[in-house]
């Protein structure tokens, strides 16, 4: 007889992480997203939310942590863009980090690449155009985004492609940013935001379309899907 315990670890998983609080800030809505969808099912996937230390020396020790662990199928991971109207789908990684401020630990690296002899860049392996077209049909803003910046959320996003690349082909995997929440904009007078459940629903929604569609759309960036 299987266990409850041998039962649920034969869930697939689809990983998910957020960042932890950085420059001052008391929340990241990356993470409050995350930890909403945690436990949750979607087409057949348990969603496991993952917290990673904002900085350098050890977002991907963490990051490996977790992969090690839950072995996912779909990981994507999430990062705030304080200053962006919408969800952020990310399109391409590089291997740089520049970083603008310091991180949590007050390392401030520049002009480091992320891997010694890695690839310039990758590419998301979500099908982001499919993605956008289901949150602009749910009518949240949204965008496709070609720069993740060259911070520890770009760090994240290129470690995570390099290492699936390397050794997980199967599993897709990338980068999305999201918006301040509402109480952090109030600092910023005319910045933007979006509610936290609106998020939340919008992550929900880019999961069950990774996780059930096969080939992205083709439509030309900037377009109507």
């Amino acid at each position: 007889m299987t266990s409850a315990t041998e039962s649920s670890q034969q869930v697939p998983i689809a990983l998910i992480t957020g960042f932890a609080p950085f420059d001052g800030e008391a929340i990241n809505p990356s993470l409050e997203i995350a930890q909403s969808l945690d436990g949750e099912t979607l087409a057949g996937h348990r969603i496991v939310a993952a917290a990673l230390p904002t900085e350098f020396a050890r977002a991907l020790a963490t990051l490996d942590v977790h992969l090690r662990h839950h072995r996912p199928r779909l990981v994507v991971a999430l990062g705030q863009a304080g200053g962006r109207s919408g969800i952020s789908l990310e399109r391409v990684a590089v291997n740089l980090i520049d970083a603008r401020i310091a991180d949590n630990a007050g390392e401030q690296p520049v002009d480091v690449r992320v891997v010694h002899n890695g690839p310039a860049a990758y590419f998301s392996t979500l099908p982001i155009k499919a993605m956008l077209a289901a949150l602009r049909d749910a009518d949240i803003p949204a965008e496709l985004s070609q720069s993740a910046g060259a911070f520890v959320c770009n760090q994240v996003f290129y470690g995570l492609m390099h290492r699936l690349a390397r050794r997980r082909k199967h599993v897709r995997g990338g980068f999305i940013h999201v918006p301040y929440l509402p109480r952090q904009a109030e600092k910023f007078p005319g910045t933007a935001s979006l509610p936290l459940d609106t998020m939340t629903r919008a992550l929900r929604l880019c999961l069950h379309v990774a996780l059930t569609t096969q080939e992205d759309l083709r439509y030309a960036a900037g377009t109507t899907h």
